[in-house]
């Protein structure tokens, strides 16, 4: 399932399943797991640009992806770890203020969450190489400054959870990505940037890495306030 990021259809991100998170933002914390679509044509790998639109102010959020193996519909949480294939590390990028903007307005996040670049992604980690993903650490810096590094164990809706209540509104097929949701310490990424994430286990040894430089995006959209 190396492939992913070819062959992924989708990418379901979960809101608010770090309480912390939910509190600094001044958000409710939910009651059952709720979720957004990122288009696929966002991922950007390791090494790459992330590119902030004008006028936009670009937050990072790191998190854990879970990749989807086995195509399925209405898995139950004991059947949910047969479906997942792997593991890879991610960053979901927001306009915060074209966020703040549409959710004023009852409108969808859509443009918030899916500019191109907006999700950097790190590589494919099979499941045998992380038997315990509730006890994993994921940790952003930013030109050498800690920013988020919490624990996954903080998850409000642990991932069988997740798999069974997306998969019960929508078919996960092979190769999709579930993000599983964010800690606290969320910021503000400017141009210029470099941004450095890791994903670690319980005994501190690295799994994963992903690093990027934030530009600015020549072109293309410009937000526009009210």
């Amino acid at each position: 399932m190396a492939s992913f990021l070819r062959n992924g259809k989708k990418i379901v991100a979960i809101g608010r399943n770090y309480a912390a998170h939910a509190k600094e933002l001044g958000n409710a914390i939910p009651k059952e797991p709720f979720f957004f679509l990122k288009p696929t044509s966002s991922y950007v790998e390791s090494g790459g640009k992330v590119e902030i639109p004008q006028g936009v102010v670009a937050h990072h959020e790191v998190e854990l992806g879970v990749v989807i193996g086995k195509t399925g519909r209405d898995i139950s949480q004991a059947d949910a770890k047969s479906h997942i294939s792997g593991y890879t590390l991610v960053v979901d990028m927001t306009a915060r203020n074209i966020q703040d903007k549409v959710k004023k307005a009852g409108l969808p996040w859509s443009a918030a969450k899916g500019f191109d670049s907006f999700t950097p992604v790190g590589p494919f980690i099979p499941k045998s190489e992380i038997p315990s993903p509730d006890n994993l650490r994921l940790k952003l810096q930013i030109n050498g400054v800690t920013k988020q590094d919490g624990p996954t164990s903080d998850m409000i809706f642990k991932i069988p959870q997740l798999i069974e209540h997306v998969s019960s509104i929508m078919t996960l097929e092979e190769g999709d990505v579930v993000l599983t949701g964010t800690p606290p310490g969320v910021g503000e990424v400017k141009p210029g940037d470099f941004v450095e994430c890791s994903l670690a286990d319980s005994e501190g040894k690295e799994l994963s890495k992903i690093v990027f430089s934030a530009v600015q995006r020549q072109g293309g959209y410009k937000f526009q306030s009210d």
